[in-house]
């Protein structure tokens, strides 16, 4: 490649199956229209210079004699990926990278995959080189374990690869496997931002996974049915059990809403998305006040059909799915209800995209 590329990975929304893709179990997210892009520009050598829009900073890497700081800091997970792609084999060209994007960055949107996969697609396309998008995925998530220090789930980066417009996709986290599964026309996706900054390293993130894992002679919380919590219900401490029970429960969720979007019935799909909510609030503890305060307007709002916190919790949005006619008049009854909080509030009204690479 001798002349700049720009390539776009989108964000993610989650409509339905929280917390579950770390437990090997089932999730339904959708690739959202607003987009991490980087342009990258081939260069002598092996040294990476990138720059981010955003921050307005500079950041720079050899490839040869590499040393990257361990934090949270943007350039992490650029120079996170490029790492990982060498250690897979893959010898990276040199280049300049430069970085936009119109996701709001610590709202729950994986703004991180999406940079992860963009980053990690430009770098591929520069050097040359061609990998499967599953592997990709894995790359990227690899990255952000090991240089953000968020032991995530395989969903974001994967919704980042593999998106397919109009669709959600039905993903099981432990095969990683899925089936595109189509929205209803004339309902649009609704993402209110709390604008309360989650950090999900430093939040209860990697506890919560850790909570999950505490569940006895099971490999992940996939394996384990409801009848079976409720056997061990006495013998584990009860925040243990509450943690278990979201997990499980959320599982069979996904599961009725994919054959409740299939069946067109998105007033059932829309009660699930209440009762994941109330499971991500009281047996999870990942919603707050103002997740709740979403929640609960959109449900009082004409034409809504249901409504969650998506995402990690602890702040960011919440995700409505709202009749396309009537989006105009919900967005006015947030913004009323809202003011209450003293918080700034922004909203996006998106539709499902196509991810980084070819759709399936």
């Amino acid at each position: 490649m001798s002349s700049s590329v720009l390539v776009r990975a989108p964000g993610r929304v989650n409509l339905i199956g929280e917390h579950t893709d770390y437990n090997d179990g089932l999730a339904m997210p959708a690739a959202i229209d607003r987009f991490t892009a980087v342009e990258i520009t081939p260069v002598p050598g092996r040294r990476l210079y990138a720059f981010s829009e955003h921050f307005q900073e500079f950041a720079e890497l050899d490839l040869d004699f590499p040393e990257v700081p361990r934090n949270t800091a943007w350039s992490n997970y650029v120079f996170g990926v490029a790492l990982k792609l060498e250690a897979s084999g893959i010898r990276l060209q040199g280049a300049r990278l430069r970085i936009r994007s119109d996701l709001p960055i610590g709202a729950g949107l994986s703004s991180s995959a999406a940079l992860e996969v963009a980053v990690a697609r430009a770098m591929l396309e520069c050097s040359g080189v061609s990998m499967e998008p599953l592997d990709v995925a894995r790359i990227c998530q690899r990255a952000e374990h090991e240089f953000a220090g968020t032991r995530c789930g395989i969903m974001d980066q994967f919704a980042a690869c593999f998106g397919v417009a109009g669709n959600a996709l039905l993903l099981d986290c432990r095969s990683l496997s899925f089936q595109p599964v189509p929205l209803p026309e004339r309902v649009s996706l609704v993402i209110a931002n709390s604008m309360v900054r989650r950090e999900l390293a430093s939040s209860v993130y990697n506890d919560r996974r850790a909570e999950c894992e505490q569940f006895p002679s099971k490999a992940a919380l996939r394996d384990v049915t409801a009848s079976e919590l409720e056997a061990c219900r006495d013998v584990l401490p009860e925040v243990i059990y509450r943690r278990c029970r979201h997990v499980v429960s959320e599982n069979e969720r996904v599961i009725e809403a994919a054959a409740a979007l299939r069946n067109r019935d998105v007033l059932r799909f829309g009660e699930l998305m209440y009762e994941s909510h109330r499971s991500l609030r009281e047996d999870f503890e990942v919603s707050c006040d103002e997740l709740d305060l979403l929640v609960d307007l959109a449900r009082r709002a004409p034409g809504v059909y249901g409504s969650r916190m998506t995402g990690g919790g602890l702040g960011g949005c919440t995700i409505s799915l709202v009749d396309t006619e009537r989006v105009e008049e919900f967005c006015r009854i947030l913004r009323k209800g809202y003011t209450k909080t003293g918080h700034s509030f922004e909203v996006y009204v998106c539709s499902a995209a196509d991810g980084c690479f070819a759709k399936v």
